[in-house]
């Protein structure tokens, strides 16, 4: 769908063109495109404020059909989320006007003050991220993505950063299908049927993976995994997928949450709090779609995910408070709460990777607690390591991508609060507050010497409202995180 091109306006036919425009200064220095712009803002309604457009149909001296021109503000504002909420802005504009084709003209590198590859992958990833529409379930579906998507460069630029389109598309994709997964409804992804889909993509990609059943999850020691799943009648799988590039000798595991729908179990949800839990697999989604992503990607690392999946639901045969299982790792875990599934599922699957691949450096995905949202909010994600340069790390993938992260602290007294009578540890802290540390400092039980990082993901995972160039529903949050971070680790 993304290509870079070199056209000269005055010969080169175009549909659509859609040109962004600064209010202060000139961002382009081609002479056709300065005369349309100089043009537009001799009307009051433009001047290339931020949200701004005009529309000129076939402007003289070009063959071009229509020129959509944006405001993006004033110059020393605009950065990389800028331009990608921009380029997302004008493809959703041009799939209302039912188009197939769309140029976008990208500032000159020596008239804007970024990064120019910073820029034009912003750019990239707006026009590819906007163009994602989750119509499935519609009888009629109203739109269509579009066909292509061109980005209008210099043609030393075009030589220069040739590969980038095709990285783009394939983190997007990846994007893409994270939202559709988390998007769908909880009757269409049981954890056999989202096992299953997870699988046939990786396949797809050329992945090694498999799918770990019940039988044999019970025979090594999954309790609780298991424990989790006990009150469904769909019972529990957990998918593994591993990608190695040829000479690789740094291990990284990632393991995502995967809870397809979360009832709360015997601690039953209100009925306010359930009506999103379709999303409780989001990070299992993320890790999923950001491996299949890097099957394209090939970066030099070999890395393993596993994705633990299950459906949280209270029946006879659902896990109670005050119940004790014993873990993957040989830890007795007191259930003092039935809706703290996540941090159970995510413990046996991270002890297990840890033994069984001994990764350098272990991250887990989960939209884990409700208490992380209150903190940070809907848009940013919370980080909880020890490890200072894999948080620095993860938190500066996350302005590269705009998929925000902020170190949350790690105080080693707050485990006092998952002190247990009766096991060796309580899946719930003592008190109310807290809630997203404890979860955070439960799980670094089960990572031993591993260098470890957990990203809650409870605010970003899911969006009610749409922005620029996301709809509502599932974000696809941490795919395009992963697959920056990978390549810093």
């Amino acid at each position: 769908m993304l290509a870079f091109a070199s056209v000269d306006l005055k010969e080169g036919m175009i549909e659509t063109l859609i040109v962004p425009v600064c209010s202060d200064k000139a961002i382009h220095t081609d002479r056709t495109i300065a005369a349309i712009v100089k043009k537009a803002k001799k009307f009051k309604e433009f001047c290339g404020e931020k949200d701004e457009e005009v529309v000129f149909y076939k402007p003289i001296g070009t063959a071009v059909n229509r020129v959509i021109l944006l405001g993006l503000g004033k110059s020393d504002a605009v950065d990389p989320e800028t331009l990608r909420a921009m380029a997302g802005k004008a493809v959703k504009k041009c799939i209302r006007m039912k188009l197939d084709v769309v140029h976008l003209m990208a500032p000159a590198e020596q008239k804007i003050q970024l990064d120019y590859p910073l820029m034009i992958e912003a750019l990239m990833e707006g026009l590819s991220l906007g163009n994602h529409l989750f119509d499935k379930y519609l009888q009629e579906k109203k739109h269509k993505p579009l066909k292509k998507a061109y980005l209008l460069v210099e043609a030393d630029a075009a030589k220069k950063y040739g590969r980038l389109p095709s990285r783009i598309e394939a983190i997007c994709a990846g994007t893409a299908l994270a939202r559709d997964w988390v998007s769908m409804p909880p009757n269409d992804k049981r954890p056999d049927q989202f096992a299953n889909l997870i699988l046939a993509k990786a396949r797809k990609a050329k992945l090694t993976a498999r799918i770990m059943q019940e039988k044999e999850m019970r025979q090594e020691g999954f309790g609780a995994l298991l424990a989790v799943g006990a009150g469904s009648q769909n019972r529990p799988r957990m998918v593994v997928l591993e990608y190695k590039s040829k000479g690789a000798v740094k291990t990284v595991a990632l393991v995502g949450k995967g809870v397809t729908f979360d009832s709360g179990g015997i601690n039953l949800k209100p009925s306010t709090s359930m009506d999103d839990m379709k999303m409780d697999m989001s990070g299992a989604a993320a890790v999923a779609a950001a491996l299949i992503a890097m099957a394209t990607l090939k970066p030099k690392v070999h890395v393993v995910a596993a994705m633990p999946i299950v459906e949280n639901m209270p029946s006879g045969s659902a896990s109670r408070p005050g119940d004790i299982i014993k873990s993957y790792s040989g830890k007795s875990i007191e259930i003092g709460n039935t809706d703290a599934e996540g941090r159970l599922i995510l413990a046996d699957a991270m002890a297990f990777v840890s033994r069984k691949y001994k990764p350098q450096i272990l991250i887990d995905l989960a939209t884990l607690t409700g208490a992380c949202v209150v903190a940070l909010g809907e848009k940013i994600a919370g980080v909880f390591t020890d490890d200072d340069d894999l948080a620095e790390a993860i938190v500066t993938s996350g302005k590269k991508t705009h998929e925000r992260c902020w170190r949350m602290p790690l105080p080693p007294d707050y485990k006092e609060q998952l002190k247990s009578d009766f096991a060796d540890i309580s899946n719930m802290g003592s008190t109310r507050w807290g809630g997203a540390i404890t979860a955070a400092l439960f799980l670094s039980e089960f990572v031993k010497d591993t260098r470890w990082a957990h990203i809650d993901i409870a605010g970003p995972a899911y969006a009610k409202k749409g922005n620029a160039y996301c709809p509502a529903g599932g974000t696809g949050f941490g795919v395009r995180l992963l697959c920056d971070l990978i390549n810093k680790l």
